[in-house]
């Protein structure tokens, strides 16, 4: 015995078919979707643009990033900035400034705590040490700093160092100047 109060799952539209519901409603769409593309011609999948395809072959969709990196996403600041002075030729000019903006970083701390550079012209780096005993010793480390500032840096950029101590306090400057040599003494 049927209970006449419970639906049954085909019930009938007027029309005479059965009421479609969830997934059954969706597939009857998309097959008259289908034939309707088909009877204006065009076969299913036709009038879009061809995706694009990334560098590595696969294939991206249009409008929006994925959850994979794209070069459609932000960028670091650093890429962007190295990629405008390749194209610009200002990469020699930037090697320049690693040597003096990273120096701890590519002589260590050690050495970086006791001399400077000073200039950097023609390739040859001039570093202060601050007394004469750190010159002698950085004089005696001149071809193990000039190849960690290579590998850091790069090779060309800085092609000999130039080590100097201290300097003494001019005493040629001032109202009370006299002519001769004047006061002589080792600083450092």
């Amino acid at each position: 015995m049927t209970d006449q109060s419970e639906p049954s799952s085909g019930a009938e539209q007027p029309g005479g078919e059965p009421e479609l519901r969830g997934i059954d409603l969706a597939r009857r769409a998309l097959e008259e979707a289908r034939a309707a593309a088909r009877a204006s011609g065009k076969s299913v999948g036709q009038g879009r643009a061809s995706p694009k395809r990334l560098r590595t072959g696969a294939r991206r969709r249009t409008g929006w990033s994925g959850a994979r990196p794209d070069e459609r996403d932000p960028q670091p600041l650093f890429k962007l900035a190295g990629s405008i002075a390749k194209n610009r030729g200002w990469s020699a000019k930037v090697a320049e400034g690693m040597v003096f903006g990273r120096w701890s970083a590519v002589v260590g701390e050690d050495i970086a705590s006791h001399a400077t550079p000073v200039t950097l012209k023609d390739g040859v780096l001039s570093i202060a040490a601050e007394s004469t005993a750190w010159a002698t010793q950085l004089r005696m480390l001149q071809s193990q700093i000039l190849a960690k500032i290579n590998a850091a840096v790069g090779h060309g950029v800085v092609t000999s160092v130039k080590i100097s101590g201290p300097v003494a306090p001019s005493w040629r400057k001032g109202e009370r100047h006299i002519r001769g040599r004047g006061p002589r003494d080792t600083y450092g």
